[in-house]
């Protein structure tokens, strides 16, 4: 889009270029000055239009992709600078220049040193507007929120942090759940490109891969319509980054907000990059019922261990249970005597002996 927008725009500056360049016949050689002189005055604009429009579009293919691509650069790392951080710097400079032109007529008597000290007088003043703005950005910022001086805000606050989801946590679905109990706060921010990658699954000819497309489908249309929670679709698009996750982490520093997971590899790539990130998968173990050894419980075992007369039950959440000399109790429901919790990066494993043993012994 961007090269496209500069081949337009190198085209017409070539031909305006050309069209007001009819002055300049004069100094063309024999007998092309005088080919020109002979030809009506609106035809020879219109060629020299033409070669001036052909002169810089064939300029720019030569430096096209160098062009192109620090124009592409800037806007890059304009966009990466936070709203916040812009305005106050924009305010700030705008106040400094302001100061300075005030005292102009006080430099007057300096005769020949005049422009030069204005110069100097903004530069210094535009610059130290520019630095106490970026510091006070934070009370600047409370300030436009709140109409109030000092940091101070309304009652009524309403928290505009950024969630952005992700594919994976779009499919898993327990997102939708988790907004219906009111813990994630703020607007729920979802990409076109996610969107896009959610729609190509559901077109695929996978079943299995068609099937979570469309639950994802599915739960974002239920977000967006049977939630109380203000859902945004973010048009925009990193054309330069060809990654899903990538664009992700690109979109979050853009936007000061967190990146909403279950993915692993997405959650290491954002915690290298400095971005905020919440995985619903380490909200799940963390919410897990806490079991101490020492407690009973009452389990039903499902099936054999993998070691000898071990039995595996497990929690409502999951949680698998081994239970030593559980395999007599297959398929009924037994107290057990917790002996041990293991914590592992797969989840937590509960370790326990059926409670009829331990009395026995």
């Amino acid at each position: 889009m961007l090269k496209k927008s500069l081949l337009i725009l190198s085209g017409l500056a070539g031909a305006w270029f050309g069209y007001t360049a009819t002055g300049l016949t004069g100094v063309f050689p024999e007998p092309l000055r005088s080919w020109f002189a002979g030809m009506p005055y609106m035809l020879g604009q219109f060629i020299l239009a033409a070669a001036g429009a052909c002169l810089f579009l064939f300029m720019y293919s030569l430096v096209a992709n160098t062009v192109s691509a620090q124009i592409q650069r800037l806007i890059s790392q304009l966009t990466e600078i936070p709203m916040n951080k812009m305005a106050a710097g924009a305010l700030g400079l705008t106040a400094g220049l302001l100061l300075s032109l005030l005292l102009y007529p006080v430099l007057s008597w300096l005769g020949s040193l005049e422009v030069i000290a204005q110069l100097a007088t903004s530069i210094l003043l535009g610059y130290i507007g520019l630095y106490v703005a970026l510091e006070k950005k934070d009370e600047l910022s409370s300030l436009w929120k709140s109409g109030q001086w000092g940091g101070a805000v309304q009652e009524e606050e309403k928290f505009e942090h950024h969630k952005v989801l992700d594919t994976s946590v779009i499919i898993d679905g327990r997102i939708a759940d988790i907004c219906k109990t009111g813990f994630i706060e703020g607007t729920i921010v979802i990409p076109r490109f996610v969107l896009e990658e959610l729609q190509h699954i559901a077109d695929s000819s996978d079943l299995l891969k068609r099937n979570r497309g469309r639950r994802g489908l599915d739960i974002l249309n239920k977000i967006q319509k049977e939630l109380d929670v203000k859902v945004m679709i973010y048009e925009g698009d990193f054309e330069e980054i060809s990654e899903v996750d990538s664009k992700l982490v690109k979109l979050a520093k853009v936007l000061q907000g967190k990146v909403v997971t279950n993915d692993f590899n997405l959650n290491k790539v954002c915690e290298l990059q400095g971005v905020s990130v919440l995985n619903i998968n380490d909200l799940a173990n963390a919410v897990k019922p806490v079991v101490l050894p020492g407690e009973e419980i009452m389990v039903q075992v499902i099936k054999d261990g993998k070691e000898h007369g071990q039995g595996v039950a497990y929690l409502d959440d999951g949680t698998m249970i081994v239970v030593e000399g559980g395999r007599d109790f297959i398929g009924s429901i037994t107290e057990v005597l917790v002996t041990s919790v293991l914590q592992t990066s797969a989840g937590r494993m509960i370790f326990a002996k059926p409670k009829l043993l331990e009395k026995a012994q």
